[in-house]
């Protein structure tokens, strides 16, 4: 194994020379207290950094066995070593001249949420960091001392700020790992308790701006309280800072849930909440104890979105020129047919509470009221309203809904529980709105031509899931978080709200590839794909997506993604295929 001293030599060497000879470098490198592997090496300084990854052993590095005695407390050390490695590069390293991407250093640490991902791995005998950097130059031709610099001098430093305990953040790293192992448990507790989700009291649920998903500061700040009626506890697994065993917050039951109140006073600010809280927060969120079931899925109406074979029945019948909506399909679907094919497509896969804001939804979906329906009859509309088909989503197929609604009291017969924003505040008003109900009576019809039948599942055609750009290359990119390019496909993912990170959508990328290789043989319905990349993802880790890897290298930067949003991602690829399966 070559030194730090060959590393230095062979760098002077290069000064000067072709960017193509930086090549020489990669390998693995000994330093006095941990290892340099240079597993790739960028052709071009405006390509794809390097990506190197920085190993420590265990008898160094000295990591408390404590912090990650279970996979989620595990995940969690993960990802706050993540981040210690990402604010070391911060104070570490010094702008460097030179072109394209010259100098830059990054880890793929997490934003607001802890997700299992691939940027830092502890084992009982290491601990890696994995990260890119842009090795300098200027113009094509080497800087070797700016390199050394960066590969010598300040990386040794990084290594030494964030992947040694004895520089870590103690308590804070503690902290971090007790706050997600609690959060965790009681995500394990919601099913017993009859609840779809708990939000603690004290909460802080507005963020800092459109822009932001920081948490609001400031004197205007209102704290989250539960109302007393719907109040609920938890015992934690982990005490609190302040000593504390037991928290308390609002718990919602099962069923249907409508969340009302004037505009701008917090309405959907709970709910995107709601919506993102099925992943864990890190402490300062001020979402930490906000915890959803996870198989919840945000629904929301997607004009213009390809839809194949879906079975849009219980919403849409008799559609004009005798189309087919018990195998829906459409290459530009209208925003109600759209919001009907996402609802059984979540059910599909396994959801069992919906997530929806009238703000966007299709409206003619959600409601027809009384003097609608008095013009309109119902042989001339389509549409079964999800008003009509809310509770029999329950109490028939087990799914629970929570939905924003300002507009329309027509939801008050079908609820079972109904919290009122105001300022902020929530308030439990679901005896008042039943008084509501037997006083001012609905007019509207009930709109329900027959039950939902059994959900079917869709066996998609393995052949339509060609990676390649007419050679044998197998192309997958991503541009941003909603943009996967998958061979001649562009997948848009800009309405699944519930993806939060770019390397989420790349791990999806990638899974939807995999599965394509393994797990798909045309007898697979989609459900049993994404359930058996679950599996997959358990038993072998995220590492395991990147061929890469394959040869003991860098894997990429890799975040897990839930079933729900590589369903999702699947069915909007564009030249998908489905064999229609009822079974």
């Amino acid at each position: 194994m070559l030194d730090e001293h060959q590393l230095r030599k062979t760098l002077s060497h290069l000064d000067g020379r072709g960017y193509k000879a930086y090549k020489q470098i990669q390998g693995r490198f000994e330093f006095p207290d941990f290892e340099l592997l240079i597993d790739h090496v960028q052709g071009d300084p405006f390509a794809q950094p390097s990506k190197i990854r920085l190993r420590v052993q265990q008898e160094i590095s000295q990591i408390p066995e404590e912090l990650w005695t279970n996979s989620i407390r595990q995940i969690a050390l993960e990802d706050f070593v993540a981040r210690a490695v990402r604010d070391a590069i911060k104070e570490t390293v010094t702008p460097k001249k030179g072109t394209g991407k010259s100098g830059l250093i990054f880890i793929d640490a997490g934003k607001q949420e802890v997700l299992e991902r691939t940027a830092f791995v502890i084992t009982k005998d290491w601990v890696e960091a994995r990260i890119q950097i842009g090795l300098p130059a200027r113009g094509r031709t080497i800087l070797g001392q700016e390199a050394i610099e960066i590969l010598c001098q300040e990386i040794p430093i990084i290594v030494e700020k964030s992947l040694k305990w004895k520089y870590l953040d103690k308590n804070a790293c503690k902290l971090f790992v007790d706050c997600v192992e609690n959060q965790e448990s009681i995500r394990k507790q919601l099913d017993h308790a009859n609840l779809s989700a708990f939000v603690a009291n004290g909460s802080i649920l507005p963020r800092a701006s459109g822009i932001s998903d920081r948490p609001l500061t400031g004197n205007n700040l209102v704290e989250f309280q539960s109302p007393k009626s719907l109040e609920t506890s938890f015992q934690l697994i982990n005490p609190l800072p302040n000593g504390e065993t037991v928290i308390h917050g609002l718990g919602f039951p099962k069923g249907v849930t409508l969340i009302v109140g004037g505009g701008y006073h917090g309405k959907s600010t709970l709910l995107k909440t709601l919506e993102r809280c099925v992943y864990p927060h890190i402490p300062t969120d001020g979402r930490e104890y906000v915890i959803t079931n996870p198989n919840a899925v945000k629904i929301r109406a997607e004009d213009g979105r390809r839809i194949e074979k879906v079975n849009i029945d219980p919403f849409i019948t008799n559609l004009p020129q005798d189309i087919k909506t018990d195998s829906f399909c459409s290459d530009d679907a209208s925003g109600s047919t759209s919001q009907a094919a996402n609802i059984m497509e979540a059910i599909e896969v396994g959801c069992d509470l919906l997530l929806l804001d009238e703000d966007t939804s299709a409206t003619n979906f959600m409601v027809r009221d009384a003097r609608m329906q008095k013009l309109v009859q119902k042989d001339q509309e389509p549409i079964t309203p999800f008003v009509d088909r809310i509770r029999e989503l329950y109490e028939i197929q087990g799914v629970s809904t929570i939905l924003v609604m300002g507009g329309s009291g027509d939801y008050f017969d079908v609820a079972d529980t109904v919290i009122k924003m105001k300022d902020y505040v929530a308030h439990d008003v679901s005896d008042e709105t039943q008084n509501i109900v037997k006083n001012y009576p609905t007019q509207r019809q009930v709109e329900v031509p027959k039950p939902i039948e059994q959900i079917s599942g869709r066996i998609p055609f393995s052949s339509c899931f060609n990676a390649t750009r007419g050679s044998k290359k197998v192309k997958i990119d991503i541009q941003g978080n909603d943009k996967i390019i998958y061979g001649t496909e562009t997948i848009d993912l800009r309405f699944v709200d519930q993806l939060v990170e770019m390397s989420q959508t790349r791990a999806i990328g990638h899974a939807i590839y995999m599965a394509s290789q393994f797990m798909m043989r045309d007898s697979e319905s989609l459900q049993d794909i994404v359930e058996s990349l679950e599996d997959y993802f358990y038993q072998n880790g995220l590492d395991s997506l990147d061929p890469f890897y394959e040869k003991e290298k860098h894997p990429g930067n890799y975040s897990r993604p839930r079933k729900y949003e590589i369903a999702a991602a699947i069915n909007r690829i564009r030249s998908l295929k489905i064999i229609f399966s009822s079974r």
